[in-house]
């Protein structure tokens, strides 16, 4: 009898390895726990004044093992989120600097920074160790953060690299060199990154506090909301060339006034001035729908609203003629091939001396991002902000964004940086899951290689683009102003720090042409002509005008200057000192209240100010007396 039980409970090998694939485990892997993941709170449409709203209730850890539907869907959300602000920089360049009428350089442009950043993602989520480093710097060192951080094209460089391309093109020399040239002085100064990598977050900390990072990132801002501004009215060179419209210049044209470039923009076969009516219409249908997404959108569609509001816009224009003529050039479209990758084209690799100092600064701009971004990631991600892992990971992101630079200029791509807008999809979803982030770099690098889809982004005019890039760069902005929250602008010292980097750092970003030269106007600024200089004095010309007429470099260099030589605010150091020299005698305080006598409400602070006031009125009484 006991061996028939025995012979009955023990699983057959058969039975026991098909357990393993009942259809129950399948549909687990697949689309997880229905009681742990909820789709039907991600995809509801959101519906204003309802009282019963579905939210993501549950919070995923970094660490959770998502089923491969739920990464799929929050790797599609977060490579949505990302995917406008990412092709963005390549393809300004590219279009705008480099080469207008070329498109296959543009798509190409699009691919590569697509494939570059898919890949620099992945190294920065699964968070690779580097071997050794234990022994040489006594810890373990990393390359990636281990969060659910996404690597992308930087904007930071975006201004530098228009800026020494179009000076480099202005003394002969190709666009597509003179890319390759930033390219390569980007690589070099990489190596700023990795030195600041391996500093101790101390030290970091101390030289980028919130009031520097808080000014840095919002003339990041203010700078591109005002590039998005110029797309948004029909593109960027015909934006700058809009004098030659002026009354008293155009009786000129063509007499002793280049007609070329002009400030007539073209958007598909349509050609008007900058500012027409209806340039200005379609980027306004981008804006409108991105308001009609945060009214009803499910929390699916707000987290990647930049995309789809891009797309409507798109839609808007293909549908719309101008007198016949089509916004949209569905030529690039039918031009670009099915597949692509890297290195299909190449610019070679060189250095541009001139560009060096501002890049630097770029770097150092970057390097306060990172630190911001990540710490923002933690706390979203509900890691601690402080102590040794903490510090970890900033150090494994520092070093991943100095890697992913060269990686990405390898590619052919521009400097690579972590993403701070992916945040808000981490707060949002409450998925934290470094599967996610995973997600989220191969989708980035099936984007790339299907170059069909390069060919689509192109196509779109380019007022619709400015519709969505300045909602975009004013996010960038915005993260700007609420890094000041972290600041006590009460604080007179750091009140002048603020407004002296903003006043010049602002100032220079409205009003660059003090400094710089305007397009097509090379060697021309009254700050510093040099029509007739050496190579050696325009190289060094080249230099000061970059980096004085670019917004961010000079602010936050300020910054940093007066917050290493200014003092502390007097009134604070004298209440330190008026507190730890107190004669308690002369208070008058005779008896000592028992602990539970005081106020429950009592602070500190509040006690420091009871007794630096009482010993005032009690010098007061002597003087009087």
């Amino acid at each position: 009898m006991s061996a028939e039980v025995e012979k009955s409970e023990a699983p057959k090998m058969g039975e026991r390895k098909s357990s393993r694939f009942t259809a129950g485990s399948v549909r687990d892997l697949a689309l997880g726990d229905t009681e742990n993941y909820d789709y039907g709170a991600l995809c509801m449409p959101s519906i204003p004044c309802r009282k019963d709203k579905k939210t993501m209730d549950r919070f995923y850890p970094h660490d959770e093992p998502l089923p491969l539907l739920l990464c799929l869907v929050m790797g599609l959300q977060h490579a949505f989120a990302m995917v406008g602000g990412l092709i963005t920089p390549p393809y300004v360049v590219f279009k705008f600097t480099i080469s207008f009428m070329d498109v296959e350089l543009q798509q190409y442009a699009i691919v590569a920074s697509l494939i570059a950043s898919g890949i620099c993602t992945i190294i920065n989520v699964i968070r690779v160790p580097i071997p050794l480093t234990e022994k040489l710097f006594g810890r373990q060192l990393y390359i990636g953060s281990g969060l659910l951080s996404v690597m992308g094209t930087s904007f930071t460089f975006l201004p530098i690299f228009e800026i020494g391309i179009r000076q480099m093109k202005a003394d002969g020399i190709d666009g597509t060199v003179a890319y390759g040239m930033m390219v390569g002085t980007c690589m070099v100064a990489s190596l700023l990154e990795v030195i600041f990598s391996v500093l101790p977050g101390r030290y970091i900390r101390a030289v980028f506090p919130p009031v520097v990072c808080a000014v840095t990132v919002t003339l990041i801002g203010l700078a591109l909301t005002g590039t998005g501004m110029k797309y948004w009215g029909g593109g960027v060179v015909c934006a700058e060339m809009i004098w030659k419209q002026h009354a008293q210049v155009v009786g000129a044209v063509g007499d002793t006034v280049s007609a070329i470039p002009g400030a007539i923009c073209t958007n598909g076969e349509v050609k008007l001035p900058y500012g027409s009516a209806e340039y200005i219409g379609l980027g306004f249908s981008v804006l409108c729908f991105l308001v009609f997404l945060e009214f009803f959108g499910s929390p699916f569609m707000k987290n990647a609203n930049v995309i789809i509001a891009l797309l409507f816009g798109y839609f808007i224009a293909g549908v719309s003629n101008y007198e016949g003529l089509d916004y949209v050039n569905n030529d690039k479209i039918a031009a670009a091939p099915w597949f692509d990758f890297v290195w299909t084209q190449w610019f070679g690799l060189g250095f541009y001396a001139p560009a060096l100092i501002p890049v630097l600064v770029a770097y150092i701009v970057t390097t306060v991002e990172t630190v911001g971004d990540v710490t923002a990631t933690c706390e979203v991600s509900r890691l601690p902000t402080n102590g040794m892992d903490y510090s970890s990971r900033i150090q494994g992101a520092l070093l991943s964004d100095a890697f992913c630079s060269t990686l990405a200029g390898l590619m052919t791509g521009m400097p690579n940086t972590t993403f701070s807008q992916n945040n808000g999809v981490i707060a949002l979803t409450k998925c934290a899951s470094r599967r996610a982030g995973i997600a989220t770099g191969v989708v980035l690098i099936l984007i790339g290689v299907f170059s069909k889809i390069a060919g689509i982004i192109t196509s779109i005019p380019d007022s619709v683009l400015g519709g969505m890039t300045v909602f975009l760069f004013a996010n960038v902005l915005t993260s700007g102003l609420s890094l000041f929250q972290a600041v006590d602008l009460k604080s007179r010292r750091l009140r002048f720090i603020t407004a002296m980097s903003l006043a010049i750092g602002a100032g220079v970003t409205v009003w660059p042409w003090a400094f710089q030269d305007m397009r097509a106007s090379s060697y021309t600024a009254a700050f510093w002509t040099c029509e007739d200089c050496s190579t050696a004095m325009k190289g060094l010309r080249n230099a000061v005008s970059i980096f004085l007429s670019t917004g961010y470099c000079v602010g936050s260099i300020v910054a940093i200057i007066l917050n290493a030589i200014l003092p502390e605010d007097p009134p604070e150091a004298e209440i330190k000192a008026g507190i730890t020299n107190v004669d308690w005698d002369a208070v008058g305080a005779t008896e000592e209240k028992p602990d539970d006598e005081f106020e429950d409400d009592a602070t500190p602070e509040s006690a420091i100010e009871n007794v630096a006031t009482d010993a005032s009125d009690k010098e007061t009484q002597k003087e009087t007396a």
